[in-house]
């Protein structure tokens, strides 16, 4: 058993990676419209092709690990990322920073979903949330490093070799999934060898999608995630600069501190679950209280500093009660079909960011009087809060869907029907 400690190791390596290049866009959004000369809307697209391509590759993802296995695609993933990356870096052009981007989210698209894959196949069913949170709190390294250490790294070297560098870890990476990971034990509970029939695997997609227990997870996981995506992975910077007038290193402070909260939320918050035996309770506290601190940012009101650390670092804690979805999908479907109940959960959130980015940035654009500073846009503070409004109305309905969810008990209660 050591062996599925050291490669699902690996993997959470690779996972920080891809939180790395989900929320970087956020650590260095000045820079990037500063480079690109662009507008609130190009730069919220910039940003959400990542999370286009990632939304897209969540079915197919959960497909591929269900039939042709974690380990190749891990690989092929590594090598695709490795490539967008530097793309990404050296690009001269909006036009290529896309494609590069398109290439990260490709890349990276499959890591979250092949690491559930192998905690469900290599863990005891019992410990599933809690190797989950395990996992998300190594992954959320990667959204560490792209809130403060990436501004301050960005500002002193240039963001386009911090890509570049990532950009050789990732083919490393890739390199070691393909050598070290396996997609199941060699004894033990029986796996079936990767095989790809299209009939079975539609019907077997089908009958996660037709499932009504299903869509309760989906939604809370979309309006969560979904608004934490949204506004960690571009917008909360420039909202603290513009908003509340924070430099530039406090304001990545706060971004560091929601995801070392959320990591650490993620650890506490599956841990909990599974101690208490239930899903939905903990869901409902956590879920609520995330969408009253969104009320706070609408607002807009000024605040002490160590009170506004203190409400993004809790922000991060109740984030994390999003990562239950993962469990409540999986625990409401057939055992062997973890991987594609798990990514159709997954799949609300990323979508939400991918069309709630450029529509953040939009609305902004509108209200925009054509103020500059250092190459990037200014907005005043009632334009900032149509543009929150938006992901205030999203959490909220993720907290309400809470309600629906069906409680598991920590375990699968899927019955053949």
């Amino acid at each position: 058993m050591r062996r599925r400690w050291l490669a699902l190791g690996i993997v959470a390596l690779a996972y920080i990676l891809s939180f790395f290049q989900r929320f970087a866009p956020a650590g260095i959004a000045q820079d990037l419209a500063a480079s690109f000369e662009t507008s609130a809307a190009s730069l919220g697209i910039l940003a959400a092709t990542y999370f286009y391509v990632y939304t897209l590759m969540q079915v197919p993802t959960g497909i591929l690990v269900d039939t042709l296995g974690p380990r190749r695609i891990l690989a092929l993933g590594g090598l695709i990322g490795g490539a967008g990356s530097f793309l990404f870096g050296f690009a001269p052009s909006l036009e290529l920073a896309l494609v590069g981007r398109t290439l990260i989210g490709l890349g990276v698209s499959v890591t979250f979903i092949a690491m559930l894959k192998l905690v469900a196949v290599w863990f005891e069913e019992n410990r599933f949330a809690t190797m989950v949170g395990i996992c998300m709190l190594i992954g959320n390294l990667g959204s560490v490093l792209a809130g403060a250490p990436l501004s301050a790294l960005a500002q002193a070297t240039g963001w386009r070799g911090v890509f570049i560098g990532v950009g050789f870890a990732s083919l490393v990476l890739g390199a070691l999934c393909w050598l070290i990971v396996r997609d199941a034990p060699e004894s033990g509970v029986a796996v079936p060898k990767p095989h790809f029939d299209r009939t079975v695997v539609l019907s077997n997609l089908w009958a996660v999608v037709r499932n009504r227990d299903t869509w309760p997870a989906v939604a809370v996981n979309t309006g969560m995630s979904g608004a934490f995506f949204t506004f960690a992975g571009l917008w909360a910077m420039p909202y603290l600069m513009q908003v509340h007038g924070l430099a530039r290193a406090v304001a990545a402070t706060h971004l560091s501190l929601w995801f070392g909260g959320f990591a650490i939320g993620c650890l506490f918050i599956g841990g909990l679950s599974d101690r208490l035996g239930r899903r939905k309770p903990v869901l409902i506290v956590a879920s609520h209280l995330y969408g009253a601190i969104w009320l706070i940012w609408l607002s807009c009101t000024t605040m002490p500093l160590a009170l506004s650390y203190a409400l993004f670092a809790l922000m991060g804690l109740t984030t994390a009660g999003f990562s239950l979805t993962w469990a409540c999908s999986k625990e409401v479907n057939p055992p062997m079909l973890s991987g594609m109940s798990t990514s159709v959960a997954n799949m609300g959130g990323f979508l939400a960011g991918a069309l709630l980015q450029p529509l953040v940035g939009w609305i902004m654009d509108l209200g925009w009087k054509g103020e500059m500073v250092s190459g990037a846009r200014v907005y005043d503070v009632e334009i900032w809060r149509h543009g929150v409004l938006v992901l205030t109305i999203c959490a909220i309905l993720g907290a309400a869907s809470c309600w629906w969810i069906r409680e598991t008990r920590c375990r699968n209660i899927w019955q053949a029907g």
